[in-house]
């Protein structure tokens, strides 16, 4: 490891923060030898020493005290890990919401991603940044989707160096965070001069529209339960799944799991039974649990109102999941622009650990589990499971090859278990009806209920759920499907669209690959006439350009390749446009056969239906 610190030195402010996740180094900076032989006065706070994991928070804590990360901060940070800069410096300059070059404390993040593009994202950008020059303090940055979509447009602000209400920690410091949703633009100006003072966001539920109704299995508690009182949750049968999982036996448990036919619910629709005892029976120690609540997919915000509607239920469901699979601890990745979900699950956390639901002997069995959240910083690469490792493990968040699968080498290259947040909470009912039962719900091939985020061109968006087998017309009708309907997309930016005479298309996995799309997260986005739709598949090719790793050439170099077509043929509206076509085609072909991960290998899945299904350019 070659370590080579420059001269720069931190602020009070910056080194303050670094040891308040750190711990107070053992002898200060200025009476040490800086030499980059000599590191012994590195050595306080022991425990930080040599976990390179704590390079992530580290930077959230310096980039949530001053807004940015300055070369002095970020070099004190690699002297207290021993990590050599050049690779925190790569690893800061990999995600989204850091900045390594100076800023105002205060950014106004305006989500551009489809939905709040059809719903007027573009004029509400131009009318902040006409208002928040220079002289106001705030930057204005255009970014991907917020998972905010049920109330499109929408905005979040987050000022660094507050100890306002409601802010989140971060090493020891304090940001204030406000989210703007559904922004207009007097408000999102107000936000950002004092996000201290912005309402309060509207609750969880109202973004259940079929809430209150005690009949859904996985959103009943949602708008019934105070998600703050670990009591309420129990009084509404909270911790019932546990106890029966304790009775069962970690073998049991994936026994039922597995009898249930539970598949995973992020997109690859994994078998999670076959997942846990691939896991579970690994000889290698420790093990590891991980929940991916980094859902970034354009359209998706399914995580984040369970989380924040019932965040006690992904905290047994994780415990499940860990005792049934023998891990000790355990990590939740939560993207960093769900400031409310972050305050949901630290409490919830706190809350379960204080009354022995968490720690040494979880409910008096002997066993021990944990869990800690690691924050994302704006990643959608952070979705694919390696990358997700590599950024909890503190370097750049690029895809792993495979073999080997995570349940052999996974998180610190020890077996791992990864869910998303829907996948563990379905776990709940499967122990509590028994898998008999929740494999009644549904189809054979895709068995219990399933959550949908609906969005775009319909008078109720929101998250919705229903048994794997309802039709997609039959969703856009509860969600009220406005008239005029050009095209609904299935799956989000990494899906594909459908046509309006498409709509008895079965919302199952199966159902789906035999049409010729993909069910993916569940993500359901309606697009009447009004949205351009060539401007739509633009802003898809730019998305997938920004959030390609580069790692490999096919994604690195496709990407790009692609925006430009789309590019050209939207300056012509579509005219001439077969060689550019053709040409999408070819590199959408090299994209899916050869890219490492499924971001490359779907970057392609959407233009190519817009064009097969929907005649975009005729």
């Amino acid at each position: 490891m070659d370590l080579r610190f420059g001269d720069s030195r931190p602020t009070d402010e910056e080194r303050a923060a670094v040891d308040a996740l750190l711990g107070p180094p053992e002898s200060s900076w200025e009476g040490a030898d800086r030499s980059d032989a000599d590191l012994r006065w590195a050595r306080g706070g022991r425990a930080a020493r040599d976990r390179r994991d704590l390079l992530l928070p580290g930077l959230h804590a310096l980039n949530d005290r001053l807004g940015w990360i300055s070369e002095g901060g970020l070099d004190y940070l690699c002297r207290r890990l021993t990590v050599p800069p050049s690779e925190a410096y790569g690893v800061a300059t990999f995600y989204a919401l850091f900045s390594v070059r100076p800023r105002p404390a205060t950014v106004l993040h305006v989500c551009t991603d489809l939905a709040c593009a059809a719903a007027g994202a573009p004029r509400l950008c131009e009318a902040a940044e006409a208002r928040l020059g220079p002289e106001s303090g705030v930057t204005v940055e255009r970014g991907p989707c917020l998972g905010l979509c049920e109330r499109a447009p929408a905005a979040l602000v987050v000022r660094a160096g507050e100890d306002a209400a409601g802010a989140t920690a971060g090493g020891g410091v304090t940001r204030a965070a406000a989210v703007s949703a559904p922004a207009a633009p007097d408000a999102v100006v107000r936000a950002a001069l004092a996000p201290e003072n912005a309402p309060e966001e509207p609750p969880a539920a109202l973004a259940v529209p079929q809430a209150p109704d005690p009949g859904l299995l996985l959103l009943g508690r949602v708008g019934t339960v105070d998600p703050a009182d670990l009591d309420d949750y129990r009084a509404h049968g909270g911790y019932t799944a546990l106890r029966r999982a304790f009775a069962l036996g970690p073998a049991g448990v994936i026994r039922e799991v597995t009898d249930s036919g539970l598949l995973g619910r992020g997109g690859a629709a994994f078998p999670t039974g076959r997942k846990w005892q691939a896991t579970a029976s690994q000889p290698d120690h420790p093990h590891y649990l991980v929940c991916n609540a980094d859902e970034s997919e354009p359209g998706t915000f399914k995580d984040r109102v369970l989380m924040e509607g019932d965040p006690y239920a992904l905290v047994e469901a994780m415990t499940i999941a860990a005792y049934a699979t023998g891990a000790r601890h355990g990590y939740l990745y939560l993207r960093g622009e769900y400031p409310r979900a972050l305050v949901r699950m630290e409490h919830a956390i706190a809350q379960a650990r204080a009354r022995g639901l968490l720690g040494d002997d979880v409910l008096g069995q002997g066993f021990s589990f944990d869990i800690e959240i690691r924050r994302g910083a704006g990643a959608y690469i952070c979705g694919e499971e390696t990358a997700l490792f590599n950024s909890i493990e503190g370097f750049r968040g690029e895809p792993r090859s495979k073999p080997p699968f995570p349940v052999e080498k996974g998180l610190f290259g020890k077996p791992t278990v990864a869910n998303n947040v829907e996948t563990l909470v379905n776990v709940l009912p499967v122990l509590t009806l028994g898998a008999q039962a929740y494999a009644a719900i549904g189809t054979g091939a895709s068995t219990g209920p399933k959550l949908f985020c609906v969005s775009g061109s319909v008078d109720r968006p929101g998250i919705y759920e229903l048994p794997f087998g309802a039709t997609l017309g039959e969703l856009l009708a509860l969600a009220g499907v406005r008239d005029g309907l050009r095209a609904a997309l299935l799956g989000g930016a990494a899906g594909g669209f459908v046509r309006p005479d498409e709509l008895d298309i079965p919302l199952t996995f199966e159902g789906t690959r035999e049409a010729g799309t993909t069910l993916g997260s569940g993500v359901v986005m309606a697009f009447d006439d009004t949205v351009p739709l060539p401007r739509l598949l633009l802003r898809i090719a730019e998305f997938f350009r920004d959030e390609s790793c580069g790692q490999c050439v096919p994604c690195r170099v496709g990407t790009v390749r692609q925006e430009e077509a789309l590019h050209r043929i939207a300056e012509r509206t579509g005219a001439d446009a077969a060689a550019d076509i053709t040409l999408l085609r070819e590199v959408g072909r090299a994209m899916r056969d050869a890219s490492i991960c499924g971001l490359g290998q779907t970057a392609w899945n959407a233009v190519e239906s817009a064009i097969d299904r929907l005649g975009a350019y005729e």
